[in-house]
């Protein structure tokens, strides 16, 4: 009897620890529940905060998109305003200059071959007056006595045709030749600058001149309605030949001895000579060898093509990459191998009349690369250059050497 009772009394203990221990293992899983709850509340609270931060934030970043558009349209608007006055006032520019200017060192029967007439209803005393102003004037034909001062103005045409190349401008006409490339056996004249300005391409509104021997390397020249380029073949010497672009035909040959593989520029190795007109004539830049260092120069005589003298110009070949001639003094133009702003680092004056310290040191407004050519119009004082396919016209201003 006293078995039972005891085995009833342990077996009540057991059953009560039971029931506490259950309970307490519920009351933790109910708190736990409890607190996964409020962190599941606290989190969808702080979603819709940030939802609503997002829509509001999406908002206004889409009514600032709209004013910058806005803004930008109406400043796109008149930007290009602004480059319909500039455009407007550059040719205006343009047209002053082409009949008020300056013309040093030309002489008054340039007008009338520019013009093409004499004015038939001027007395014979007028004529007489017109014959001592070209006596006069002849003499500053001769005694060029201008140096550059620097660049007043930039004007990028257009963009046309190959990375290299060469245009320029006959001084005693309007019409405007292009070069494109560095040879070929075609040349394209066109009208006027303004032809060449609103053609689309080398062919469209131009005149195709198929020449008898093919041009090397963009250092051709163009004076007096007459074509000075080089042809060299393999195995020969170079040769300067005379074209008349009126007549269509070769009025002459010259072989210029140099080796077929020196180049006059270093960083344009296309060009084997550079042809240059100024206010004194033809001259043609060279190197004699491929070890020659210096770039020299020779006066030619534009009629006969014969060689009236050369002089060496002390100025390096390594890292020049044009050159042009202006009243008998040349410069030259260097940049480095990773193109930079092109400069004018050399001056050579074959009259000796440009001292060191008037020597310019005039740097080119940076823009493309390298210049493949620049070529000199003494009518207009200014520079037509050819930049990785982009034609350029720098206007110079001009003043006297100090030893005039």
């Amino acid at each position: 009897m006293k078995l039972v009772l005891v085995l009833l009394v342990s077996t009540a203990l057991t059953c009560t620890e039971a029931q506490y221990y259950y309970q307490g293992l519920m009351d933790y899983l109910e708190n736990r529940l409890l607190a996964i709850e409020d962190r599941m509340q606290f989190w969808h609270e702080e979603s819709r905060r940030y939802h609503t931060e997002l829509k509001d934030f999406k908002k206004l970043t889409t009514e600032t998109m709209d004013g910058l558009r806005t803004e930008h349209s109406v400043l796109f608007k008149d930007l290009e305003g602004a480059a319909v006055q500039m455009d407007r006032v550059e040719r205006e520019m343009d047209n002053v200059e082409t009949q008020t200017s300056p013309r040093a060192c030309a002489n008054k029967a340039d007008k009338v071959v520019e013009q093409g007439v004499w004015g038939l209803e001027e007395s014979r005393g007028e004529e007489e007056e017109e014959e001592e102003d070209w006596e006069e004037l002849h003499s500053e034909v001769s005694d060029c006595v201008e140096i550059i001062s620097g660049i007043r103005s930039v004007k990028i045409l257009k963009r046309l045709g190959s990375p290299k190349g060469m245009w320029t401008r006959d001084p005693r006409s309007s019409r405007v030749y292009v070069f494109n490339g560095t040879s070929g056996d075609v040349i394209y004249q066109f009208d006027s600058v303004q032809d060449f300005s609103r053609s689309s391409g080398v062919e469209e509104g131009s005149k195709q001149i198929q020449l008898p021997f093919s041009w090397i390397g963009p250092g051709s020249a163009v004076f007096n309605s007459c074509l000075y380029y080089l042809k060299q073949e393999a195995g020969a010497d170079m040769q300067v030949v005379k074209y008349d672009l009126l007549s269509g035909s070769v009025t002459d040959t010259a072989m210029f001895p140099v080796d077929s593989h020196a180049t006059v520029y270093n960083l344009n190795p296309e060009i084997v000579a550079d042809l240059a007109v100024d206010d004194e004539g033809l001259w043609l830049l060279y190197a004699n060898s491929d070890s020659e260092p210096n770039i020299n120069l020779a006066k030619m005589d534009p009629a006969t093509l014969d060689i009236e003298e050369i002089w060496d110009t002390r100025c390096p070949r390594e890292h020049a990459e044009a050159a042009f001639v202006v009243c008998g003094t040349v410069y030259v133009v260097y940049n480095t191998r990773l193109p930079s702003r092109s400069r004018v680092q050399c001056v050579f004056d074959v009259n000796d009349m440009v001292i060191s310290e008037e020597a310019p040191l005039l740097y080119f407004p940076r823009r493309y690369g390298a210049h493949a050519s620049l070529k000199y119009n003494p009518e207009e004082k200014q520079l037509y250059g050819w930049d990785d396919g982009y034609q350029i016209i720098y206007r110079l201003t001009m003043k006297r050497k100090l030893l005039v």
